[in-house]
């Protein structure tokens, strides 16, 4: 067997490493050619290198993973493939570096600690290197729940066959269990005891022709270490932005990179230490391993890019990360300029900031707020941006005006409240987030008055009457069992310590983190979906509407089966106090002789009653500080915003001194915004810097109507003609004078279904339907999946 064992001319590492290093140097020049007679540089440069030279590249930290991608998500089975792709010779797709210029600090893929300056971060082909690092070197991989494994790849030479290694593979005399030894052990003594492994387990011993073919199949497996990987190079001179859009382009498979991923890049290289604190704060979060002060809760499971979303928006008082990206290069955003100085000491503001963001104290007192906002556990949060924007604004509330923890607490509460029901942050929620940011970031230092009165008027501006009353039980009118009106519902009974129906256990029982008894409690049908089927409803969005469902105890629930409303509920109330009866009726929402109603009445009645509740609920955390509607001048003087909207006039065009149709459209399609959000209201007569200039010159146009009546009609067939639905349950129109003249308030309830702006083509032309919404302070139109998937949010 021995003479079967041939001597092999193998490359060696030093040789591989020599190879792979002067093709990626050559790569690596920074080119520049010539077009149109203008010398430019490019993007990107094709090369190649040897799997050998990759890894120890890596192993040194020439090349870096920058983890741009997300953590290492592949099933061991994918890992199989790609060793069976390259054994066949298969192509398995092309590599995307990215040089960068760093200087020192990177994270490596490798356990060895390097000193070097990375001069290539790897973009797409994260997963692939790593599954290869990992079998080659037998490293361990990290996998998304911090749980460290080795990837184990057994090779069958007889049937040339790939397989995940298992107990029984392991038993297999005809598999290498593990292919990892070709690499670590060496070759030939692996080979050796494979087949000797396998000639001890057959009857009739291996010819030597048969060992010779064994032998050069594990030799394939072996030389693998030098497939040649095709390289897609991208040059120091692109910039973020391109690099996203070419790896979107070349990729239809990866993983999209977003703003996130490359602040992230950025720590790796320039403070990695940081980085580092991000990612052990996830883990800490997440491990059941983990012992002592952590910041395990039950809210949130954080990743380290949310985190710093919460870390940037307090160091920076900026949501949009374009612009965090390019300040943390050391950009000038006004000039440009990029300063190794200013990006230092931005560095030094992100680490303060990321210092407190990342203290366990800071961290568990923030959650306190959720909890005296009703909220229990993560069962009723559909928005981890409402949760950590939040955290962000407690951060400045805390830290920089200097709140005393129990008012902070209260006003955090509240606000969180108000953006998780209203879906504040599911839509554009950086734009949302800076919107809100730049409310704050002109009050006068250590003023925490001035920074709790500007968040109460956020509120004040969303939560108006018109919301309690008119769009809260329209957003009621959905059967999503993720819908935040919903959550608001069960926060808000908590808050009131409700009972379950027909019985003495809590809500807040129910509803706590610790409690995982399915059939104990359930959201049961007041009307019973078989009782529903005979009368002819059957649709899901009716029979689970939220408006028909309520907790009850299963046994409960058991007895009521599919009796109609009218048989069960006197059984159901014979053995309940008439005062805890009173209560439970109000606090579930049950209008009087429900039971009586009919389906359509008793859902609209209940929707209306749930809204009560919900405001309730609402008011219960105030304490001494109530809220109230915001007067005119007050909206006014709050300025534009997700719930406020100024034009100067909706005929009559101020520049050109005449009648302009366009006009019109735009107070179409900003109520149309407001209907298909949270609401809001519209002034027409005001300009954009808050100044009121009245609707006479608009009234006027009008001709024989032209007066205040007139004014109102032509705004309510303005609406009629260019909205896909009526408006007259949730449009009410309004004048305040001002000497003379008057201004026109057109307050906007929110739509419990899509509304589409219409958009007269002209003559031949058919109408063009378009969706907008309400994002921070602008009126934006939506496309597609934009669209589709802001519909499905929204309504459920």
């Amino acid at each position: 067997m021995a003479k079967s064992i041939r001597a092999r001319g193998h490359l060696s590492c030093q040789s591989a490493r020599v190879s792979a290093r002067s093709a990626m140097i050559e790569s690596s020049k920074r080119t520049r050619t010539q077009r149109h007679g203008v010398e430019v540089s490019t993007l990107y440069r094709d090369t190649g290198a040897p799997l050998v030279g990759l890894i120890e590249d890596i192993r040194t930290g020439r090349i870096a993973l920058p983890d741009i991608q997300r953590p290492f998500v592949w099933a061991s089975k994918k890992v199989r493939d790609l060793f069976d792709s390259m054994y066949r010779g298969y192509p398995i797709g092309t590599l995307m570096l990215w040089e960068t210029g760093a200087e020192v600090g990177t994270r490596q893929i490798g356990l060895d600690p390097a000193d070097r300056t990375p001069q290539l971060l790897i973009v797409d082909g994260q997963q692939r290197l790593t599954s290869l690092y990992a079998v080659l070197t037998g490293s361990s991989v990290l996998t998304k729940s911090f749980e460290e494994k080795r990837i184990r790849i057994a090779f069958n030479p007889v049937d040339e066959i790939f397989e995940v290694t298992d107990a029984a593979i392991e038993r297999n005399p005809e598999f290498v269990p593990d292919i990892t030894t070709l690499w670590s052990d060496g070759y030939r003594s692996t080979a050796r005891h494979y087949l000797k492994r396998l000639g001890d387990a057959r009857e009739v011993p291996l010819t030597e022709s048969e060992e010779d073919e064994l032998d050069d199949r594990i030799n394939r497996v072996h030389d693998l270490r030098d497939f040649r990987f095709q390289i897609v190079e991208l040059s120091s001179y692109t910039d973020e932005e391109q690099v996203a859009e070419i790896f979107v382009r070349t990729n239809s498979e990866g993983v999209p990179l977003n703003q996130a991923d490359f602040i992230l890049t950025l720590m790796s290289v320039h403070w990695e230490k940081g980085r580092r604190h991000l990612e052990e704060f996830s883990r800490a979060a997440t491990d059941p391993a983990m012992k002592g002060a952590t910041p395990k809760n039950p809210f949130i499971e954080p990743s380290p890019d949310q985190m710093l979303r919460v870390a940037v928006a307090f160091a920076f008082r900026r949501a949009r990360l374009q612009f965090v990206y390019n300040i943390l290069r050391g950009k000038d955003l006004e000039t440009g300029t990029v300063s190794l100085q200013r990006r230092d000491e931005q560095f030094a503001v992100l680490a303060a900031a990321q210092a407190k963001t990342l203290d366990l104290g800071n961290w568990h007192e923030f959650l306190k707020c959720l909890q005296a906002a009703g909220f229990r556990s993560r069962k009723t949060i559909s928005s981890d941006n409402a949760l950590l924007f939040s955290y962000a604004l407690w951060l400045v509330g805390r830290i920089d005006f200097r709140i005393d923890l129990p008012t902070l607490r209260t006003t955090i509460a509240r606000w969180f409240f108000m953006a998780h029901t209203t879906g504040r942050y599911t839509s554009s929620p950086e734009s949302a987030l800076e919107f809100d940011l730049g409310r704050i970031a002109d009050l006068p230092a250590s003023d925490g008055a001035a920074f709790i009165a500007e968040l109460d008027r956020l509120i004040a501006a969303n939560f108006t009457t018109d919301y309690w009353e008119i769009s809260l039980p329209n957003r009621l009118d959905t059967s999503s069992s993720r819908s935040p009106v919903l959550f608001a519902y069960l926060a808000a009974l908590n808050l009131l310590d409700a009972e379950v129906l027909f019985s003495n256990v809590r809500v807040r029982t129910l509803l706590d983190p610790g409690v995982n008894a399915p059939r104990a409690v359930e959201r049961h049908h007041l009307f019973p979906k078989a009782f529903l089927a005979k009368q002819g409803i059957r649709s899901t969005r009716q029979t689970n509407a939220i408006a028909n469902m309520a907790f009850l105890d299963w046994s409960e629930n058991a007895r009521i089966s599919d009796q109609a409303p009218a048989v069960y509920w006197p059984v159901m109330i014979e053995r309940i106090p008439d005062d805890r009866l009173r209560r439970q009726k109000y606090l579930h929402a049950l209008p009087v002789g429900w039971e009586q109603l009919d389906y359509p009445s008793f859902l609209d009645k209940r929707r209306r009653l749930i809204a009560q509740v919900v405001r309730d609920g609402f008011a219960s955390i105030q304490g001494e500080r109530q809220s109230k509607e915001l007067t005119t001048d007050e909206l006014i003087e709050s300025g534009e915003g997700q719930t406020v909207e100024f034009k100067s006039s909706a005929r009559w065009n101020l520049h050109t001194r005449q009648v302009d149709p366009k006009l019109e459209h735009v107070i179409v399609k900003t109520v149309c915004g407001f209907l298909n959000s949270e609401g809001g209201t519209l002034f027409i007569g005001v300009d954009d810097d808050g100044n009121r200039l009245g609707i006479g010159q608009d009234i006027v146009t009008l001709g024989s109507k032209a007066n205040i009546d007139g004014y109102e009609l032509f705004l309510r067939h303005l609406l009629e003609r260019g909205l896909s639905v009526s408006t007259a349950g949730t449009v009410r129109i309004s004048f305040e004078p001002i000497g003379v003249d008057h201004i026109c308030l057109v307050r906007v309830s929110a739509s419990g279904k899509p509304v589409f702006a219409r958009q007269a083509k002209g003559q031949g032309g058919a109408d063009a339907s378009e969706f907008w919404v309400r994002i921070g302070n602008q009126t934006r139109q939506l496309h597609g999946d934009d669209m589709v998937q802001y519909q499905s949010e929204h309504w459920g």
